[in-house]
């Protein structure tokens, strides 16, 4: 067992249960979403992404290009989240929700990807 990998997979699952806590809820309840959970996931998705970096594969480029939709996608969240200071709407906060689950499907890809990497492995 190689350690980068323990560490590789440890935070891209934590960016997807922290896409999954912040956008479960209803999207348009301001309560059930939870600004420093979504601050968590973007900077444990910058983690991922600087993991990702010297994986010089065809699925490394995979995993890259997915990493980077994911912080493309909670840094647009976040510069909704931070611009619309004191008018946080439900369209506003339905926006940033819809933003943050593109970034989960992005990091569910991400999950499929290592466990079909995983899978392929050969001893």
């Amino acid at each position: 067992m190689r350690s980068e990998r323990v560490w590789f997979s440890f935070f891209i699952l934590l960016a997807l249960t922290l896409n999954v806590g912040f956008v479960y809820g209803s999207i348009d309840n301001p309560e059930h979403h939870d600004k420093i959970e979504l601050y968590l996931a973007f900077v444990v998705s910058i983690v991922c992404t600087i993991l990702k970096f010297g994986d010089r594969s065809h699925l490394g480029a995979l995993l890259l290009a997915t990493s980077l939709v994911a912080d493309v996608q909670l840094l647009i969240a976040i510069g909704v989240w931070t611009f619309s200071v004191g008018m946080l709407d439900a369209s506003t906060l339905s926006t940033i929700v819809s933003f943050t689950m593109g970034a989960l499907v992005a990091n569910l890809v991400s999950v499929v990807l290592v466990v079909i990497e995983v899978a392929t492995l050969r001893r």
